[in-house]
Formats: structure tokens, C-alpha cells, sequence
């Protein structure tokens, strides 16, 4: 290779780097005040375990995402969040790293890295990285200086507590066995601090030279092109590790008691100084805090800390025993209400620590799976505030039934297995309810085909494949016009098309309905009204005299039955009206 190609190549890959970087700066153009590239996202959460294995070793990988990145563009999301893709021991699949600036090797290499990122860029889709610096691996290189000696300059790294002061003061750990979230180490006779497993020891946030390090870690990605963080476990961050004792009882309320302790607020105020405002990126911590005026410290545009909100308190509704509607209603409501003049919320139904989203929040049976599916999809699609979208939910995929736990692979299913043996639970009933929402669920591989494996391996898959991949794969339902991937595709269009999906004021309809979520959206002279019926039974509602002039935008069935001034609507039905005004 001659002296003049290589040249070449040098400045052609720099201009291509250089006019991906231009595009992300470009300002937001848009009449709409305050309006925000990041705010009309549609994200796309993708598992990289279980997207797509490009090698045959049974593990999603960057080069399998890179495969499919326009379907992921078909798609029409505008931008990807990619949970942990960093060199980890896996002890929590990802969420425990040993180095931040690489990556882990079953999921490729940097130069992987980067040809995904350009490849995103060039469908003008953008990127979204997980940062895990609530805790790091004890795999990490600060871990292993920091319990190697008390004198170690990386000692207060962590949070260490010398056995000579006694049993520290308890603290729950949500990952462990034995609910301790201290744990002893005999290399320097001392207890470090665990909030999740053992193997994730919290980073001790109040040593700058530990916030430092991880504003360089960001600045090093942002350098790449990426377009944006999620900060997890972050509400957490700042720590109380010296007070005696929590009131009993106090690990059933963990988010009162660990979330948004004294110092946090400063930490991202510090965070946004140094790094997000300086690169046009978008920022969502885990979590919302205690309260709405936690929630709100967090995301107010005049505090200078994050972007938007992540809110548990929808997606927490389901649980093994069911939901009930107006209780969805009323917290989805309050919560736009709440941020209806400042402040910036998540829409989101299901991620990697939910159980899939139609098997919790609507009906996965073969009758209903699909329209229920599509309902479920298109609320998330027409509510103001950033959707989160997860994949495989654009098909409509299931949970998957394991018959022991053996079959599990996510730590907290197994330790929390262990601690209900150890507590004398009903164990039957503990395995039920497990089946029904442990995070394995939202983990089995993306089902593309009706081959072996779903088409996600050429080898033995990491997790099993849900038995269901031969009826419900993106191969299939490409081919059908009525499945429920071009569904969501018509979604993600109309969103788009449509800026009063995006920022038009929600107001509840007929909030006492049992059957039927309705709302409308209002924007200028742009109004849409949404029917959504979340019953296996025809329901029906009555439609205001203003509402007279309309046509349908979107409709999961193909008619809609009207009687007299009312909509019947049938099981799982979703219908968006463009209201005439």
C-alpha cells in the first residue's frame, strides 16, 4: 500500500469524523419554544447480549447491531440507547465495570465501536451510552489498589469501614443474598460498601479525584460523537454511610432512605459544568428521586443538572396479582401535570429490569398479544415526553415460562432465590411471581426469523429463545401489513409528522372510564384525541359535540363502530382522531 492511498485514507476518515461532529452541533431548529432535539427523540433501547450474535458464540455483539442498522432506521426511532458495552466481569451482565474506556471483548473491539457510531450517524440516528459510576467492578483497577493497602492513594476511591470500629451500621444491598450490603475483606481487615452486589463496590462520590475521573471517562465518549447519557443507579450516588441506624423496615421504602442524599445536587451540578455543557448531548439518570421536588431539582431547565426525568412509578404499576386502569390513569397524569411547565419526562412501559411489556401491561394470549401489543405502543407513542421504546416490543414479543431456577441468569433472580429459601417464603409462590416479572423476561433474544434460534445465533444462545419465535419474528411481520412491527412504524411516522404528539398539553378524558384510557393533546389549532380500550371486552364512550369534526389518524383495527355519539370499541382497541378545531 503506497504512501499517497494511505494519506488518503487519513483525511477522508477525519472529514467523515468531522462532518458527523458538525451535524450533532447544528443548533435545533424547530418554531416551537423550547424546543429540543431531545425531546422529539423516539429512543430505541437495545440489550446488546441479545440483539443480534455476529460470531456464533451465543452473545449479541456490536457487529450484529451494525448488521441491522437499517432496520433499526426502518424503525423510525431517531436515536439508540445501548446498555453497557464496556469491559466487565458480567457478574450483573454488563453493570459491573472493570474498564471504562474499552470494550468488553464478546461484544467486539473500539474500532467495532466506532464503525457503529458512524454507521448510526450516517442514518441520523443518534447514540445513547449507559454510565455505571454509581459503582464499578472490584475487577477494577481503582478496586484492587484500594483494598490492596489503608495508605493506598486509591483507598478513598470507596467507602471502607476498619473492623476495628465494629459491625458497621447496617445497610441493605438490594443484589445480595443476605440483604448486607457491607462486606467484610481480610486484605486490610475492612468492610467495603455494596449497594447492588458484592462484586459492584460504590464509588465514594464526596473524593473529587473520583468525580474527576469520571468526567474524563465522559469526555472521552462525548470526544467519539456520542449523543447522550443515561446515568444509572445515579440517584443513589451520593451516600449516608455513618448514621447507626434506619427506622425498621426501612429496605421496603430503599429510594427514601439511599435516593438523592445531601451532595448529589452538587455532583451534577458539577457534571453539567464540566461536561454536558460542553457537547450537544442529551442527560437521564435512573430514577426521579423521592418526590416530585426531587424530580424537579433534577430536571428544571434553570437548574443546570439533567434533561429529563426517568420516573419508576408508571412502570412499577403491574405486578403479579394485576393493575387496575385508573391507578395507570392517575399516576401517568400527575406526573404530566406536574412537569407541564418545566421540567422534561421519559414515556416508558418496559427496559432490561422489567418483564416484557404485553405480557405485564397487556394480554399476551394468542387472541389478543398482537392488539394489545399495538395499544400498548401507542400510548407510548402519543404521550408528551421522550418515548422509550425496548426492543423486541416493536413485535410484540412475550415472557418467556422457565420451570426452575436453574434456567435464570440475572443475579438478582438467583440471590433472590437464595434469600427466600434462607426467610422460609412460599416458595411455589415465589417462582410464580418470578416467571411473571424477573428481568431475564425482557433479556431472551431478538427474534428475527423462524430458523433456529430465532436467526439471533448460529450457536447456543446465551438465554434462551422464547418457543414463540416462529410466529412472532421481525422476518414475518415484515411481510404483514397488519402485524405489529408496521404498526409502530406508522406510530414512530405519525409522532414525527405530528409536533402536537410531541408538545401538546395532555389532558384525561373520562378519567373514571374502567374500560378506556382517553386523552387529548392540544397544540395551537392542532388537537388529537386517544381512545385507547384496555379490556378483552367491547367498551364504550361517548364523544364530546366539539369533537364532531374529525378523521382518524391511526386505528389498530380496521374500522371503527360508531353508535350514535359514542366510539365502541373493541378488545385491546387503539385509535388516534385528528380533531377538526
Amino acid at each position: 500500500m503506497n504512501r499517497s492511498f494511505i494519506k488518503v485514507m487519513i483525511c477522508s476518515f477525519f472529514l467523515i469524523a468531522f462532518s458527523c461532529r458538525e451535524k450533532q452541533d447544528e443548533k435545533h431548529d424547530s418554531p416551537i419554544e423550547n424546543a429540543k432535539w431531545w425531546k422529539e427523540a423516539i429512543v430505541y433501547q437495545i440489550y446488546p447480549r441479545s440483539f443480534k450474535d455476529s460470531d456464533g458464540d451465543g452473545v449479541g455483539d456490536l457487529q450484529g447491531i451494525i448488521q441491522e442498522l437499517d432496520y433499526i432506521k426502518s424503525l423510525g426511532v431517531t436515536a439508540i440507547w445501548l446498555n453497557p458495552i464496556y469491559t466487565s466481569p458480567n457478574a450483573d451482565n454488563g453493570y459491573d465495570v472493570s474498564d471504562y474506556r474499552d470494550i468488553m471483548k464478546e461484544f467486539g473491539t473500539m474500532a467495532d465501536f466506532d464503525s457503529l457510531l458512524a454507521g448510526m450517524h450516517q442514518r441520523d440516528i443518534k447514540l445513547v451510552m449507559d454510565i455505571v459510576v454509581n459503582h464499578s467492578s472490584d475487577e477494577h483497577e481503582w478496586f484492587k489498589q484500594s483494598r490492596s493497602s489503608r495508605d493506598n492513594p486509591y483507598r478513598d476511591y470507596y467507602h471502607w469501614w476498619p473492623a476495628e470500629k465494629g459491625e458497621p451500621p447496617y445497610r441493605y444491598s438490594l443484589f445480595d443474598a443476605k440483604g448486607d450490603a457491607w462486606q467484610y475483606d481480610s486484605i486490610t481487615d475492612a468492610y467495603y460498601l455494596h449497594y447492588f452486589a458484592k462484586k459492584q463496590p460504590d464509588l465514594n462520590w464526596s473524593n473529587p479525584k473520583v468525580r474527576q475521573e469520571v468526567y474524563d471517562i465522559m469526555k472521552f465518549w462525548a470526544d467519539k460523537g456520542v449523543d447522550g447519557f443515561r446515568l444509572d443507579a445515579f440517584q443513589f450516588a451520593a451516600k449516608n454511610t455513618t448514621y447507626p441506624k434506619f427506622p425498621d423496615g426501612f429496605e421496603s421504602d430503599f429510594i427514601q432512605y439511599y435516593a438523592m442524599q445531601d451532595g448529589l445536587h452538587g455532583y451534577l451540578k458539577e457534571m453539567n459544568e464540566e461536561v454536558f455543557s460542553q457537547y450537544d448531548v442529551m442527560s437521564v439518570a435512573e430514577g426521579a428521586g423521592r418526590n416530585f421536588e426531587d424530580a424537579h431539582k433534577l430536571v428544571d431547565q434553570n437548574r443546570n443538572e439533567l434533561n429529563m426525568a426517568y420516573a419508576f412509578e408508571g412502570v412499577d404499576i403491574p405486578k403479579y396479582e394485576g393493575y387496575d386502569l385508573k391507578t395507570m390513569k392517575d399516576v401517568f397524569t400527575k406526573w404530566d401535570k406536574e412537569f407541564a411547565e418545566d421540567g422534561w419526562l421519559s414515556i416508558f412501559l418496559a427496559n432490561h429490569d422489567q418483564a416484557r411489556m404485553v405480557s405485564r401491561w397487556g394480554n399476551d394470549s394468542d387472541e389478543f398479544r398482537s392488539a394489545s401489543t399495538k395499544l400498548l405502543n401507542t400510548f407510548i407513542l402519543s404521550m408528551r415526553g421522550t418515548p422509550y421504546c425496548y426492543y423486541g416490543d416493536e413485535l410484540g414479543m412475550t415472557n418467556i415460562d422457565f420451570d426452575s431456577i436453574s434456567q435464570y441468569q440475572d443475579i438478582a433472580a438467583i440471590n433472590g432465590y437464595q434469600k427466600a429459601v434462607s426467610e422460609g417464603e412460599d416458595m411455589e409462590l415465589f417462582m410464580k411471581k418470578l416467571n411473571f416479572g424477573s428481568r431475564d423476561n425482557g433479556r431472551t433474544p431478538m427474534q428475527w426469523n423462524n430458523s433456529e434460534h430465532a436467526g439471533f445465533t448460529n450457536g447456543k444462545p446465551w438465554l434462551p429463545v422464547n418457543d414463540n419465535y416462529v410466529d412472532i419474528n421481525v422476518e414475518d411481520e415484515n411481510a404483514d401489513q397488519n402485524s405489529v412491527l408496521n404498526h409502530f412504524r406508522e406510530m414512530t411516522r405519525l409522532r414525527k409528522q405530528n409536533p402536537v404528539l410531541v408538545y401538546g398539553v395532555y389532558e384525561l378524558v373520562a378519567p373514571e372510564h374502567p374500560d378506556i384510557y382517553a386523552y387529548t393533546r392540544i397544540l395551537d389549532d392542532k388537537m388529537a384525541l386517544i381512545l385507547l380500550n384496555f379490556s378483552e371486552e367491547t367498551s364504550e364512550i361517548k364523544l364530546k359535540d366539539e369533537w364532531d369534526n374529525h378523521s382518524i389518524l391511526i386505528n389498530n383495527y380496521s374500522d371503527v363502530e360508531f353508535f350514535e355519539n359514542s366510539v365502541k370499541m373493541r378488545p385491546y382497541q387503539a385509535i388516534i382522531f385528528n380533531i377538526e378545531r
